[in-house]
């Protein structure tokens, strides 16, 4: 049955990514009127997440960010299947990146990075970095249960060069690949809400206490990697500008959780600057009322 879905959506998944751009919004405008008018998907979670973290706005303002917000998905889904056929070139123009000297510098004293990333504005596009470093370039991410799509979205992940490696295997890999003494560049997306039986650390994100991974600052701190915030900002429908801030410069001499919490901080920032481009589907604080009296009021 996987490979059967399989064959049925490739073919149009490759048309799409073939379509000029204007032809491709064009198509992702009506998905939105779809997906937000007529299914209505997770427009509850939407909604009550909108109103949870902003409180102070009033409801007309939280609509705003909402359909705002249906139509920056709809865009972003469509541009990684996109990124199938889409030249090099392209990419560069549309995913810019103000200091890329920042991580140039850091490859010249022979350092490795932790990019860490949240699901705001572009996190797909991030992965053409790797045609602007001399690092090899490892991208941590979940597997996808069908088989086949896992596949297909691991090429389209991979077109850049960057080699993906899976959650559990994460550590194992980087450190075998740390003793061969590879130049290393990791990205890792870390703002996603853990299985709360299995939290280590509680902190307050928008306002909200919620336990948060903590395996990209774990991770630096196993591998002496150099932990760095990519700030995406949208400048135009398929058009984002990133900027690299790093979060610490010695993470082993770092107390444990502050990276996490600096990156979490730039997260804040970003979404209370345009909160549209967050990814709001998420259930983020479903573990709210879940606090342990250790972390409660920190």
């Amino acid at each position: 049955m996987q490979l059967a879905i399989y064959i049925l959506v490739y073919p149009l998944l490759w048309l799409v990514s073939r379509l000029p751009f204007p032809i491709l919004y064009a198509i992702s405008d009506g998905v939105y009127l779809l997906l937000y008018y007529v299914i209505g998907y997770r427009k509850k979670v939407v909604r009550n997440n909108l109103a949870l973290v902003f409180p102070e706005k009033s409801k007309e303002e939280r609509l705003q960010i909402e359909k705002k917000f249906y139509r920056h998905m709809c865009d972003i889904f469509l541009e990684m299947i996109k990124t199938l056929g889409i030249s090099t070139e392209e990419m560069q123009r549309r995913f810019s990146y103000t200091n890329i000297e920042v991580l140039q510098n850091l490859e010249a004293e022979g350092k490795n990075t932790m990019i860490m990333l949240p699901h705001y504005a572009s996190w797909e596009w991030v992965l053409s970095l790797n045609t602007r470093i001399t690092s090899k370039g490892y991208g941590i991410y979940q597997k996808i249960q069908n088989k086949y799509f896992d596949r297909l979205v691991r090429g389209i992940r991979s077109k850049y060069g960057t080699t993906l490696i899976a959650t559990k295997e994460s550590k194992k890999l980087l450190k075998a690949a740390k003793e061969r003494r590879e130049l290393m560049m990791v990205g890792i997306i870390s703002d996603q809400s853990p299985m709360v039986q299995r939290a280590r650390h509680w902190t307050k994100f928008m306002g909200i206490t919620v336990p948060v991974h903590v395996g990209g600052e774990e991770i630096c701190k196993a591998n002496d990697f150099v932990p760095v915030y990519l700030k995406v900002r949208k400048t135009g429908r398929g058009l984002y500008s990133s900027t690299f801030i790093v979060l610490a410069e010695n993470p082993t001499k770092v107390e444990d959780y502050k990276i996490t919490e600096t990156f979490l901080k730039h997260v804040e920032e970003s979404i209370r600057e345009a909160p549209e481009y967050y990814f709001w589907t998420h259930k983020r604080w479903k573990h709210r009322n879940k606090v342990p009296k250790a972390f409660q009021n920190p």
